[in-house]
């Protein structure tokens, strides 16, 4: 990784930051050599990413035909922009963010156990104050979709927000942040690590 101030290599924030976000981007390769990016909504369960689909699709036969798969997720955090630094340059404009790129192979989920656990941790990621009746077999539709696997076999990950600014600009950007107070806003504050006092949910 070319920026090494930015790499994030500690498993729990990686998962941390999966479960910010619902929605990921497969990549497949196509029939035509092209890659085929897709996004989908997933959760990482059990150490792999699932996602439901319909039981035919190019990322599908995309993913039969050639197991190798890239997943990717990104979060925009706070933009770093004129208001910062109005006598700034063009190229001192940022954004800061939080990504996640998995390298590894996909296939379809046959086993009935798996495939079930897996659509209700979508379920719970998607509808975690819900009181939703749990996905079974037996239901309708539950034979009308398709579960994929990825299985990771590289995790990389970064998180964008300005380790390697000096210490004095750092907290002044992080207060106009902390000012701001939206939620990307103070999540970027948080993954700079100068946010004590602050409350996150």
């Amino acid at each position: 990784m070319r920026r090494k101030h930015a790499e994030v290599t500690d498993r729990v924030e990686i998962e941390r930051i999966m479960a910010l976000t619902t929605i990921g981007r497969l990549a497949t390769i196509g029939a035509d050599g092209y890659p085929y990016v897709t996004p989908v909504n997933f959760v990482f369960h059990g150490g792999n990413i699932y996602f439901h689909c319909a039981p035919k699709g190019e990322k599908l036969d995309n993913l039969l035909r050639d197991a190798k798969v890239c997943f990717e997720v990104d979060i925009p955090l706070a933009y770093i922009g004129r208001d910062f630094n109005p006598e700034g340059e063009a190229c001192n404009l940022h954004q800061f963010y939080h990504c996640v790129i998995i390298r590894g192979t996909a296939s379809i989920v046959t086993d009935d156990a798996l495939k079930t656990a897996a659509l209700n941790a979508l379920v719970e990621k998607h509808e975690p104050a819900a009181d939703i009746p749990p996905v079974t077999p037996e239901m309708g539709a539950y034979r009308r979709c398709a579960v994929v696997e990825v299985k990771p076999l590289s995790i990389s990950a970064k998180s964008d927000v300005g380790r390697n600014r000096p210490e004095g600009e750092r907290k002044a950007i992080a207060d106009r942040l902390k000012e701001r107070g939206g939620s990307v806003e103070l999540e970027a504050v948080r993954a700079m690590g100068l946010a004590p006092g602050l409350d996150f949910p």
